[in-house]
């Protein structure tokens, strides 16, 4: 059973859903991404989502973008975030990690390669913003013999069909954005989600995680009532943006953050 899914069993059993910080490696500098991986599972975090910089991050707001451009001006590289993730591993064997980015990097890389060294890393699970699932058989054969998941978007303009092809390629959990847009708005109608959510359930058994436009305790505990995993990226992201001269202090505060989305996600409305 891989970590994502051993990590979801777990959580259903006790009764608790997921929450999925969200962090791009490397920002604000390489050496902070590992001390804040750990600061958030300490501060219960119980999968992270690591985004790989990318140049182009179409999908992302501005917070993300930024993110990205902070990281690339250390030259962080997919390899880079291999290794960030391998360190993570000398201390955390529990934690399942996410990689979320754009699939050219991986391309590049090859994905027979690639899903070798990431799953020697440590990698549990892979989404890759920008490659739909039509496309997505080598891809997904590639991860699957390296034992890793492969997570996938839907949103609330996917169909019956793109429903149906999610959940017949996807593994761990699928990730239900929950609104049209880019990341970092806030447009959270929880009603509308639970309604997708409960169209979605017909068609998969696997966990769904929902992010985009969750910004606090109060949203985090509204998405938790309708959802098996809270994934929380721009507020966070936008916490290191205002600490990035003070890297040192960004794990403490990014931690406090997270206990209070966890507290929200425990008490779900």
């Amino acid at each position: 059973m891989s970590r994502i899914k051993q990590r979801f069993a777990d959580l259903k059993s006790a009764n608790r859903k997921a929450l999925i910080p969200y962090i791009t490696a490397g920002d604000p500098q390489p050496g902070t991404t590992v001390p804040l991986m750990h600061a958030m599972v300490a501060a219960g975090a119980d999968l992270i989502e690591l985004g790989v910089p990318f140049s182009d991050p179409m999908a992302d707001g501005p917070v993300i973008q930024a993110a990205c451009e902070r990281a690339l001006e250390h030259h962080v590289t997919l390899h880079n975030v291999l290794d960030m993730v391998r360190e993570f591993r000398q201390t955390d064997t529990d934690t399942p990690v996410i990689l979320m980015g754009y699939l050219n990097p991986i391309e590049v890389w090859g994905y027979s390669d690639f899903s070798q060294a990431a799953a020697a890393a440590g990698i549990d699970g892979v989404l890759t913003v920008d490659l739909p699932p039509e496309e997505a058989g080598e891809f997904t054969a590639a991860m699957r013999d390296a034992a890793i998941d492969t997570i996938f978007l839907l949103s609330p303009t996917s169909d019956g069909n793109r429903m149906d092809k999610v959940s017949q390629l996807a593994s761990g959990f699928i990730y239900y954005v929950s609104f049209k847009g880019v990341t970092g708005a806030n447009r959270l109608d929880v009603t509308a989600v639970a309604d997708k959510l409960a169209d979605l359930r017909k068609h998969t058994d696997l966990p769904v995680g929902v992010g985009f436009g969750i910004r606090d305790a109060e949203t985090a505990g509204q998405v938790a009532a309708v959802a098996d995993a809270v994934v929380v990226g721009s507020v966070l992201v936008k916490q290191i943006a205002d600490l990035v001269d003070q890297p040192d202090s960004i794990p403490a505060t990014l931690a406090a953050t997270v206990a209070e989305l966890r507290s929200g996600v425990d008490s779900p409305a």
